[in-house]
């Protein structure tokens, strides 16, 4: 198990059938096996080494650079639109986690579906974001900068995350999974009763994260642990990358760091906003 996270969790499975689950890691073996000097398939001559596009570290960061201009563009539709269709917002939410759990799911990789749910999560973030913004102004006037502060929190996080990662400061080992296993189940499980109590009127709307220093120690419990998934995504990338797995997975990768950095800049930007407001 390298991540917690859906989407890059497949890198590197091992195969329960042979036309069961592991097709990552069935393409990734082939793609090692037929990277070897003398490699032949079952049944002929040894021949040389067989040329193919094995995934790098360029291919990762220029697709997750397209995913994310992508997403950017539908943030700012997003943003321009929720002012006339506040409705949209909740929309895209939905449609969203169902394309997340489409994309998660698929054995091979889409380039399209990826950039299709980049689209709509970005149409969301825009949307969530003026919301939020808007809230914020409005309670307390005098406080500016939500989104850019939420934005660079993001990028300082990951930036943090990934010097501790490449320095080897934090190890992302069998205990150090296993940990963060632990904690994702024990958020994921308080973020459910969360919902369920928000919809009763708990914390003013918000479930525990309304309910004073309670809320704020859970926001902030609830960023430390995205930032630390980032390192476990990192940790899948560089196994994908050393398995030789075929290029097109780097789509699968820029998805699940997609899926990561949202969820951190979402937990930053409700932490922010309850701060701003609690300060009128």
């Amino acid at each position: 198990m390298q991540t917690r996270n859906p989407v890059l969790s497949r890198i590197g499975q091992e195969p329960q059938t042979n036309t069961g689950a592991g097709f990552a890691y069935q393409e990734g073996v082939q793609a090692y096996q037929q990277s070897q000097p003398g490699y032949a398939p079952t049944g002929h001559a040894p021949v040389g080494r067989v040329p193919g596009a094995r995934l790098t570290i360029n291919d990762v960061v220029m697709k997750t650079a397209i995913s994310f201009g992508v997403l950017l563009i539908g943030a700012v539709i997003g943003w321009q639109l929720t002012p006339s269709m506040p409705w949209l917002t909740f929309v895209t939410m939905f449609v969203a986690f169902g394309a997340a759990m489409f994309v998660s799911f698929r054995r091979s990789v889409s380039p399209g579906l990826v950039l299709a749910y980049a689209a709509i999560e970005g149409v969301f973030l825009g949307g969530i974001s003026y919301t939020y913004n808007n809230w914020v102004q409005t309670v307390n006037p005098e406080y500016t900068g939500l989104i850019g502060q939420a934005v660079v929190g993001t990028l300082t996080a990951f930036a943090v995350m990934l010097v501790l990662y490449r320095t080897r400061i934090i190890k992302v080992n069998g205990t150090f999974m296993k940990v963060m296993m632990v904690a994702l189940i024990s958020y994921g499980v308080l973020a459910l009763a969360s919902f369920v109590a928000a919809l009763f009127g708990v914390g003013g709307g918000w479930g525990f994260q309304g309910l004073g220093t309670l809320g704020i120690l859970i926001m902030a419990f609830a960023i430390i642990l995205a930032a630390f998934t980032l390192m476990l995504d990192f940790k899948a990338i560089e196994d994908g990358i050393r398995m030789g797995l075929p290029e097109k997975e780097a789509w699968r990768m820029a998805f699940g760091l997609m899926v990561t950095l949202v969820w951190l800049y979402l937990e930053i930007l409700r932490l922010l906003a309850i701060l701003a407001t609690s300060r009128e």
